[in-house]
């Protein structure tokens, strides 16, 4: 992949797309015990790409609630949340600001800063961009992606249970976003 794609053409119209919260997923897995793996996800999120003339214009910023975390176990939950693991009433939220896109036809690379409870740190993702397409209901095109990438907790301040929980976090992100309307 060339990082010389500021004249590349995008498949995407210029201005603000906005995130299809019902298409869209923030997820992520952590090794427990250093044996076994548990995913959870994020219910709420807030997202939107900005999408210029030149690649070099492209932005995304996107705010997760760290409340709405959901591992599939009520009480695992109610604990990750607590002021002794997550904090959420310290760190309500997750936000992350692109600095940098670049790449072409299906595999881009995005760069940014993610911050958590006032702890910033860049993160690169590995961004497949799975096309557009109209929808057939009302007409509206949507553009998919999936991104990539990890984090170290402790990097956040996030090191609480060392040994029980893994230090290596692994995030999936599935977005949708619709096309802003013709002016």
């Amino acid at each position: 992949m060339t990082n010389d794609t500021a004249t590349t053409t995008l498949p995407l119209a210029p201005g603000h797309w906005a995130l299809d919260p019902f298409h869209s997923s923030v997820n992520f897995t952590i090794r427990h015990l250093g044996i076994a793996k548990v995913r959870g996800r994020f219910e709420r999120l807030e997202a939107e790409l900005f999408v210029g003339e030149r690649v070099d214009d492209v932005r995304v910023s996107a705010t997760v609630d760290l409340a709405s975390i959901d591992t599939g176990n009520a009480d695992r939950d109610a604990h990750v949340r607590a002021s002794d693991l997550l904090d959420v009433e310290k760190r309500p939220t997750m936000t992350y600001r692109s600095t940098r896109v670049w790449g072409a036809g299906e595999d881009w690379t995005m760069e940014g800063e993610l911050t958590i409870g006032g702890v910033t740190r860049p993160v690169t993702l590995a961004v497949e961009f799975g096309g557009l397409v109209e929808v057939p209901m009302d007409g509206s095109r949507h553009a998919g992606f999936e991104a990539t990438g990890e984090i170290r907790r402790s990097e956040f301040g996030l090191d609480f249970a060392p040994g029980l929980l893994g230090e290596v976090v692994k995030i999936q992100l599935d977005m949708q976003f619709v096309e802003p309307k013709a002016a």
